[in-house]
Parts: C-alpha cells; structure tokens; sequence
C-alpha cells in the first residue's frame, strides 16, 4: 500500500467551468494511460457548481513527478491554468487502511 494519493482542489472561474471541463475530458484518457498512472477520477464540489477535484492514484512519487515534468503535462497545464479562480490546493498522501 506505498501507492502515493494525489488530490487536487481547484476553484475555476464560474464562467470557465465548461473550458476546464473540455480540456479534462480531452486529456484524461492520455494522464490514466500516462506510465505509473493507477487511477484518476474527477469531483465535483457538493454545494460550489466552480469547484472541482482530482483524485488520482500514482505507482509512486517518481511516477507523479515523471508525469508532472512531462510535455503533455505542460501542455495541459497551460490550457487549465488560465482557468482559475484561486491557486489550486495540492495535497499527497498514501493510503495506510483500505475497507
């Protein structure tokens, strides 16, 4: 159970919503094929139709810095950036307990 968990909270711009959602469905075939990619699921906030998270499984933290330094990344990246609201809210962990 080493498998490192990635979140990540972003706040769009309300009228950016349906820009941001293009670019994740353009991408998220290519970022779950991505090497060392297990797992990745898109949220949305419960109460705020701007928030969304992505909660994805990485093979190790090599993995996710493999895939964050990549081109495609980069790519993506410059396309969703331009999208937000607030600074997105990252966060890492493993899982120690599954039921």
């Amino acid at each position: 159970m080493s498998d490192l968990i990635r979140i990540v909270r972003m706040t769009f711009r309300e009228d950016k919503v349906e820009n941001f959602l293009t670019v994740f469905h353009n991408s998220k075939e290519e970022i779950r094929a991505f090497d060392g990619c297990l797992h990745l699921e898109l949220h949305k906030d419960y109460n705020e139709e701007n928030i969304f998270s992505t909660y994805s499984i990485w093979k190790n933290s090599d993995a996710l810095n493999a895939y964050r330094t990549s081109k495609f990344f980069k790519s993506v990246w410059s396309q969703t950036k331009p999208l937000f609201k607030e600074r997105p809210t990252t966060f890492s962990s493993k899982s120690i307990l599954r039921v």
